[in-house]
């Protein structure tokens, strides 16, 4: 029985990440979204309103983040492993906010696609698809 709730909640935290992305025009403001759907490196960078843009980046961050570390929970059962995973988090989010609120302060269109990328870390559950398969390969080593 256990088994069996830990799938449904595993699937539900997946459909809760899911629902993020696939409402994320309306659920985040975020001019990038549709800037990098087009042409964007010949486009300049979009008008956009820094706070309101770090606000929401952060908001989809840190639902991204809990979402994942009910995930990661799920997964191995393990508080240590989720302390781990949430200083993980923490550090990424403050690095990668760094050089989020540099590139959009001083857009560059040949720094538009490496913003694209640390962009991606903030807005996508990378993380999470990095962390499991190192903590299942180090639970296996172990």
């Amino acid at each position: 029985m256990r088994n069996f709730l830990s799938y449904i909640i595993l699937m539900l935290l997946f459909g809760m990440l899911i629902l993020i992305r696939v409402f994320e025009d309306e659920l985040f403001y975020d001019p990038y979204l549709s800037f990098f759907k087009s042409d964007y490196l010949s486009l300049d960078s979009p008008r956009r309103e820094i706070l309101k843009l770090s606000l929401y980046t952060t908001l989809r961050f840190v639902l991204n983040t809990v979402i994942s570390l009910g995930i990661i929970y799920s997964f191995f059962r393990d508080k240590s492993i989720v302390r781990f995973s949430l200083a993980v988090y923490s550090i990424a989010y403050v690095i990668l906010m760094i050089f989020f609120l540099y590139f959009v302060i001083n857009p560059r269109q040949e720094d538009y696609y490496l913003f694209f990328n640390f962009r991606r870390f903030l807005i996508q559950p990378i993380l999470l698809l990095l962390l499991v398969p190192a903590f299942y390969y180090h639970k296996l080593k172990n």
